[in-house]
């Protein structure tokens, strides 16, 4: 089949997460035998971010790293979805795109064969719900929405016809343990600092206890207010900056844990959903525990997958065990990584795209 894809940025993970997984099923899907063909903004913001803060060289790294992957830029005005439609099959458009090509697609859509999908992988139904309402979905087939909660939100709302629950998933031949680096740190976490939605939970889940165990710890991400920085060196943490995320393994290769802290809007309005990372740690073999997060569909088992912690005292405990307990330790990262290998790798997902379109 022929896919024909609509997505922020392909070429840029700076704060863009959704780039992650979307590389990986590409990958995945062009593995199956599938033609696929990837469109983005010409000057989205994740791509504009990048070439000003780390430069031409961070595209040229990827295009050396990801060589199989590639995308066309596009302005939306002069943007010819008629030829650009014309031999799909398959056509996805993801909520991070301007409304009105949300819009167009769909009208292209009343006039071909194709299969259209909208795929959100954002908290924005529960946030911002007034902006999602604008979206004209009235011409898509449905929605592939990345967890149960958010399905029944389009269904309930009357937003989508039809609604699939799509998780995102580790993409395994990226993230995958790397034995032969050494592990010389106790604790590294990956992730951007953001708009407050857990600047607390960082604080008590990550800071607080890497500074009382005196924990060997980096920092990797993006958008760090001052403040935020003065509290990661108050800590005695590292601050590494903005990592390409083809570069992580390397980074959870060289420590012996990582930690997940969710977004409020995850932890209480969208339970369910723990966001890429959970996957891609567990796929490097690196011992995991997360701050509360409510599990409700059983994606992973807790106290085997990763350890919990319920609050900050429980994460320190949990942490000092897995520094003083190599055995405890080992048996987590074991369990996770075979976890994620044998159900949410973007292989799954790409089979469950497959079998939704053949639904339709």
């Amino acid at each position: 089949m022929r896919f024909v894809l609509f997505y922020h940025s392909l070429v840029s993970d700076w704060n863009h997460g959704n780039a992650h997984f979307l590389r990986g099923i590409v990958g995945e899907l062009m593995a199956l035998g599938q033609h696929v063909k990837v469109f983005e903004p010409a000057n989205g913001w994740s791509l504009r971010n990048l070439r000003e803060q780390q430069g031409e060289g961070a595209l040229m790294e990827f295009r050396r790293a990801c060589p199989h992957l590639e995308s066309s830029a596009f302005e939306l005005e002069s943007l010819d979805l008629e030829a650009t439609l014309d031999q799909a099959d398959v056509v996805i458009v993801h909520e991070w795109n301007d409304p009105e090509l949300v819009r167009r697609v769909g009208l292209c859509r009343r006039r071909a064969r194709f299969k259209l999908l909208f795929h959100d992988t954002h908290h924005r139904a529960v946030s911002s719900p007034a902006q999602m309402e604008t979206l004209d979905l009235s011409n898509y087939d449905g929605v592939l929405a990345f967890g149960e909660v958010l399905r029944r939100i389009y269904e309930e709302r009357g937003w989508a016809a039809r609604a699939w629950t799509w998780h995102e998933a580790a993409d395994t031949r990226l993230f995958r343990p790397l034995a032969e680096i050494a592990r010389t740190l106790d604790l590294a976490w990956v992730g951007n600092w953001g708009d407050g939605e857990r600047a607390r939970e960082l604080s008590e889940f990550l800071l607080d206890p890497v500074r009382e165990l005196k924990l060997r710890a980096q920092i990797f991400g993006v958008r760090y207010p001052r403040e935020a920085l003065v509290a990661v060196r108050e800590a005695g943490i590292e601050y590494r900056g903005w990592i390409a995320n083809f570069n992580v393994p390397a980074v959870f290769a060289s420590a012996h844990c990582t930690v997940h802290i969710p977004r409020r809007f995850y932890r209480e309005q969208l339970p369910g959903i723990p966001t890429i990372r959970v996957f891609e740690a567990l796929a490097c073999g690196i011992a995991l525990v997360c701050a509360p997060w409510e599990d409700s569909e059983s994606l992973f088992t807790a106290g085997e997958d990763f350890l919990v912690a319920a609050d900050p005292a429980q994460m320190r405990r949990q942490l000092r065990r897995l520094r003083n307990e190599a055995g405890l330790a080992q048996f987590i990262a074991r369990q996770g990584l075979q976890t994620v290998r044998s159900r949410h790798t973007c292989a799954h997902r790409a089979h469950e795209l497959l079998s939704i379109c053949a639904q339709i």
